[in-house]
């Protein structure tokens, strides 16, 4: 193959993962935050306090750089997330580790209520990285890498970075869990096929650099 045909190839991949992304994402029923009655919210924000807020803080913002920040985070995205470590199809290490046995005693109503309490807390303003490392991440995060078939991650998860539909917020989220997240995605030990397809062809520096802008954004 000439170096010519080789490189239109590459700068279609973005464009054709983006729309199996669409696609995917339209094929799947979404599982969605549900009404809840007082007494439910009432004791989902006791879990919240006194169960979850030991790695999550009481509110959804913490420091340790281990556990995700859950303030401010998507509902529904909450509620899939919890319903898949409740259902034990979400395998990752931490998932096994903490959240199947948190998670295997709550019902719909809990969970949506926990779900719902996240999303209403305000998230706390996080540490930037150095600015080359975030300027980098940023046009990642804004425009991909189109010669390694990676597209705008932006395209999903907002321009801010606050979610949008089904995805979830990842600004202010903690680098290290990002990274995590995206070597998770990467290898396949978080069986989510659409962010294998975004994350399979990204360097270690490239993740640590988007990793790095999202830590950095309200």
């Amino acid at each position: 193959m000439r170096k010519t045909d080789r490189s239109r190839m590459f700068r279609r991949i973005p464009a054709l993962l983006l729309a199996g992304v669409i696609a995917s994402a339209a094929a799947v029923t979404s599982v969605r935050a549900q009404e809840v009655d007082a007494a439910t919210r009432a004791y989902a924000e006791n879990i919240a306090v006194t169960v979850c807020g030991t790695c999550h803080g009481t509110r959804g913002s913490n420091t340790n750089p281990k556990f995700p920040m859950l303030a401010g985070q998507n509902a529904n995205y909450l509620v899939a997330q919890l319903k898949a470590f409740h259902s034990q199809t979400r395998g990752d290490p931490d998932a096994i580790g903490y959240m199947w046995g948190m998670a295997s005693e709550l019902d719909d109503g809990t969970i949506s209520a926990l779900a719902a309490y996240y999303a209403m807390q305000r998230p706390d303003v996080s540490v930037a990285a150095s600015p080359a490392t975030v300027a980098r991440g940023r046009e990642i995060y804004e425009h991909g890498v189109p010669a390694q078939g990676v597209p705008a991650c932006s395209t999903c998860h907002g321009a801010d970075a606050h979610g949008m539909a089904d995805f979830p917020r990842l600004a202010g989220q903690h680098s290290q869990y990002v990274l995590k997240q995206l070597a998770s995605f990467q290898s396949s030990m978080r069986n989510v096929a659409i962010m294998h397809g975004v994350a399979q062809n990204l360097q270690l520096q490239e993740m640590q650099a988007v990793a790095a802008y999202l830590q950095a954004q309200p």
